[in-house]
């Protein structure tokens, strides 16, 4: 598997962030999507990363820059063909490290509640993230939820030490 930036503009990855954006207010009420869109996603302020098998789209994944010490993990999304494979833990430690390397002390995310989201926030207790406070300007609702990682303390990967 690699992982890259960018391909925004791959017409299979324009369709995976489609299905991912239905599915998201699928599984959420009405007002509490925060997926970015396409255009969202090419802001200067977010990293736009991609996995790949050869010519297959396995993934992506985001994280914007909330500050020079605070990033941000957004949009991610595995191609149903490629779920349990481990394409959502290798975007996720891959977008660590590039915090690590920007300097960020901390990494949030913002996450839905209930059965579509489960499998979700297992993997970021995994990587060492933690329930916590809102953050970003979001707002709590009895659906959202707020983890964060503190890359000081957390060891390689992600996962606390």
């Amino acid at each position: 598997m690699i992982v890259s930036s960018g391909h925004l503009d791959d017409p299979r990855v324009v369709e995976l962030l489609r299905l991912h954006l239905a599915a998201m207010h699928v599984h959420s009420p009405p007002g509490t999507v925060h997926a970015l869109d396409l255009s969202a996603l090419k802001h200067p302020d977010v990293s736009f990363f991609t996995a790949w098998e050869g010519e297959e789209l396995l993934g992506f994944g985001a994280l914007r820059r909330l500050s020079d010490t605070h990033g941000e993990i957004k949009s991610m999304r595995t191609a149903p063909r490629h779920v349990r494979k481990g394409v959502a833990a290798s975007l996720l430690r891959h977008m660590i490290e590039v915090a690590r390397r920007r300097g960020y002390r901390r990494v949030s995310l913002e996450t839905g509640s209930g059965e579509a989201f489960v499998s979700a926030v297992a993997l970021y207790g995994k990587f060492g993230f933690v329930k916590g406070e809102t953050f970003g300007g979001y707002v709590a609702t009895d659906f959202n939820q707020f983890f964060h990682l503190d890359l000081q303390t957390a060891g390689a990967g992600g996962a606390a030490s």
